[in-house]
């Protein structure tokens, strides 16, 4: 039914429900859902032919699953073409492993496409985990994606892929079947985020404390956006000389911390704010924008012929940069364009005009003895990690009123594009350290975990027993896979807004929070309450 779509994989999807019908809440067509269910279907028939052949199994292979699960993220890919050209990749892959199959069954490895209709009117707790490990190892992929571009691999994350992606297909399994197979997301993302954590670091270095400005300078500038830093290591050495700045947004921010990155002097600063704001951002903007990975929404038409994707992010009419990685099209544009006649001063949502980044593990974890030293003696009472995706839902200015209400003797750890509601507030320093410390993007929460860890071993603790508490907010798929992270570590006691997954079941739901005591948010007043006591 090509006019008629069911998607629920987003914190914004209709009505807390899914969304139905013509389009999706984030723009994304009923054909192009059902372009991405397509795929889905064939990535679940070639891991099926994967697992009964792994032998066959390529490096090629775990790429081209990689990419097409990162495809069918929120806001990547709205190019029906390019989508089907992925799906027929796919399933010529399934096909080569069929015909090399040399086992002696007619059957194996050739299992059809699976309808993905079966999952979406099954029971709704087996959609439940089912949903949990598809939209999981969606997210995963996106960090996996990332990390193999810098030429690291771990052959664990890869082999899980198959694994889950056959699970999803499995129609004689339940609950007691699928529910290991949902935690164990969470296991393999721990590795997935270590690998990624290790490849930026090993390429660009230790992040370190820096001060981003919110000004655009005059003259000609390129804004670069999504969590890609190879694109932007690309587009800093094709740009040097040429008299354009280069400005990062959304998740591109913590770029500014790497010392690879920051040796660009032409890489002056943060423009706008989290992805959502995108549209109204964008819509005067003398200068081109480049989107290395999700986030994309519809470009509106005042500012259509600016946007620029590449790698697996795609969208209609818009120009797309290849595999080659030449950006001469964005840079002639903003030559085109010439930038803003005069320096131009913006503001974080809060009045702001500038932000800090940098605050990884290695960057905390230096000063770890300053800050065991300020708990002992009461100077740091409470640790607060307020973080994850950004959105456009009423409710989100929660997070904004939580972190202002915090008292003065508390820390608040951020990451990911939820930071943009308060990362430009001065809340002052707790022995020197500032009390908003950005820990990078949404994949830098391994950086929080590896904190958490270190300092549950100063105190001979276990996590749950720190001064410690996660109060998160979700948008797509990579929080899911995080989530799911911090529950296989055990973490208890997180609240997650701004509204609860629309995927989950009262019963899969029920177990979360006997398990793990996971919980809603409901106002800052309240929640801080209960957390402090």
């Amino acid at each position: 039914m090509k006019d008629q779509m069911f998607c629920f994989q987003c914190e914004q999807t209709a009505g807390c429900t899914g969304c139905t019908g013509a389009a999706g809440v984030c723009g994304k067509k009923a054909d192009t859902a059902e372009l991405q269910d397509q795929l889905t279907g064939a990535l679940i028939g070639l891991a099926r032919a994967a697992e009964s052949n792994r032998q066959l199994v390529t490096g090629a292979t775990d790429r081209l699953v990689v990419e097409g699960l990162f495809t069918t993220l929120t806001n990547v890919n709205f190019n029906n073409q390019m989508i089907s050209a992925l799906t027929d990749r796919v399933e010529a892959e399934k096909e080569h492993i069929a015909r090399n199959c040399n086992c002696g069954s007619s059957a194996c490895g050739k299992p059809d496409p699976y309808d993905m209709k079966k999952l979406w009117e099954a029971d709704e707790d087996i959609r439940s985990l089912k949903s949990l490990i598809l939209f999981g190892i969606r997210g995963m992929a996106a960090y996996t994606y990332h990390a193999q571009i810098l030429g690291y691999r771990d052959a664990d994350v890869y082999s899980f892929f198959y694994k889950a992606l056959a699970a999803v297909g499995r129609e004689d399994w339940g609950m007691d079947e699928l529910l290991p197979i949902v935690m164990e997301v969470g296991e393999i993302n721990l590795k997935c985020m270590a690998l990624l954590d290790k490849a930026n670091t090993e390429t660009y270095g230790n992040p370190v404390p820096t001060e981003v400005s919110l000004t655009v300078e005059k003259g000609p500038f390129i804004v670069i956006t999504g969590h890609d830093l190879y694109d932007l290591k690309q587009l800093l050495e094709q740009t040097k000389d040429k008299g354009i700045n280069i400005y990062t947004h959304g998740e591109m921010l913590p770029a500014h911390a790497y010392p690879e990155l920051k040796k660009y002097t032409h890489l002056k600063g943060n423009f706008g704010t989290a992805w959502q704001n995108q549209q109204k951002e964008f819509a005067d903007l003398p200068a081109p924008v480049l989107f290395t990975t999700n986030c994309l929404m519809p470009p509106k038409a005042s500012y259509s012929d600016r946007v620029f994707t590449t790698e697996v992010v795609s969208y209609p009419g818009m120009v797309h940069i290849g595999e080659e990685k030449d950006f001469t099209p964005v840079i002639k544009k903003a030559l085109a364009l010439g930038g803003y006649p005069e320096n131009m001063r913006f503001t974080g949502i809060n009045g702001g005009e500038k932000v800090m980044t940098g605050f990884a593990h290695g960057a905390v974890l230096s000063v770890a003895d300053t800050v065991v030293d300020a708990v002992k003696t009461g100077a740091i009472r409470h640790f607060f990690l307020v973080g994850g995706c950004d959105g456009a839902r009423m409710g989100r200015s929660y997070y904004t009123e939580f972190v202002k209400q915090t008292p003065s003797d508390s820390v608040i750890l951020t990451l990911a594009c939820g930071k943009y509601r308060f990362n430009d507030l001065d809340l002052g320093t707790i022995g020197g350290l500032p009390r908003i410390m950005d820990m990078g993007q949404c994949n830098d929460a391994y950086s929080a975990i590896k904190v958490a860890v270190a300092l549950a071993e100063a105190f001979a603790c276990g996590v749950n027993d720190l001064p410690l508490s996660m109060v998160l907010s979700w948008y797509e798929q990579k929080a899911v896979c995080i989530l799911l992270t911090l529950l296989h570590l055990g973490i208890k006691n997180i609240l997650l807004g701004p509204s609860l997954p629309a995927f989950i079941s009262p019963n899969v739901l029920n177990f979360l929070v006997e398990k793990y005591q996971i919980a809603p948010i409901t106002t800052p007043e309240e929640d801080l309450k209960k957390i402090l006591g």
